[in-house]
């Protein structure tokens, strides 16, 4: 498998509205965000897995040798030094040393060379618009887990990732999201991303079972203050 194997919908942190403000200002004074090690791997399987609503580990199941479970599939990915999902490309967010969330993000200065009809149906799509975000810095997955929902994590984590962008000299972001999981892709635009392109889907093979389409949101932040 590539590293275009692992699914790239994100789930939606931090979307609901109501937000107790002195809960937000105790996480905002705790939360530390750091770059992912190999011992990570185990967390950084989980989150991409709620990431990519289950498909990851749809996939790792079809790759698993007798004896191996999928998520020890995924830790083995995980802890890759090269590939899209390996831990060198995240960030995790940790709150009293406790990781609560992950963003996933990387520069792709080419296009994929894989056929989306070659690949498995689930991320056909997500091959297809990644060859339309040459030159940008790209949010493969970002996951918080429950414990820390509705606290702003995920907001923080994108804000993280398009620093990283800036000092790698990218000035636009891209990100990719089921259309279905509206909101994920309310805190995406509010957050000033913009709709790009879209791909149908092909396959959802766990719930929530997604039909639609897939969108490939872009966001400049030429210009902009860190």
């Amino acid at each position: 498998m590539t590293r275009l194997s692992e699914a790239r919908a994100a789930l939606p942190p931090g979307s609901a509205p109501d937000i107790n403000e002195d809960r937000k200002m105790n996480v905002q004074t705790t939360l530390s965000i750091r770059q992912a090690e190999r011992s990570d791997a185990e967390g950084l399987a989980k989150l991409i897995n709620l990431a990519g609503e289950g498909i990851p580990n749809w996939l790792w199941t079809r790759a698993c040798t007798e004896g191996q479970t999928p998520l020890e599939v995924g830790m083995e990915r995980a802890k890759r030094e090269t590939g899209g999902f390996s831990y060198t490309n995240a960030l995790i967010a940790e709150q009293h040393g406790v990781p609560m969330g992950m963003v996933l993000s990387y520069a792709i200065t080419e296009a994929p060379t894989e056929n989306p009809d070659d690949l498995p149906a689930p991320i056909a799509p997500f091959v297809a618009l990644e060859k339309l975000s040459v030159d940008t810095w790209f949010i493969n997955a970002l996951a918080v887990f429950a414990k820390g929902q509705n606290q702003g994590i995920g907001s923080k984590l994108l804000a993280a990732a398009e620093n990283q962008a800036r000092t790698n000299g990218f000035g636009k972001m891209s990100i990719q999201v089921y259309a279905q999981n509206t909101g994920a892709v309310r805190l995406y635009e509010r957050l000033g991303y913009h709709r790009d392109a879209s791909e149908p889907v092909r396959l959802h093979p766990t719930p929530p079972y997604y039909t639609g389409d897939v969108l490939l949101l872009m966001k400049s932040i030429e210009g902009r203050s860190a």
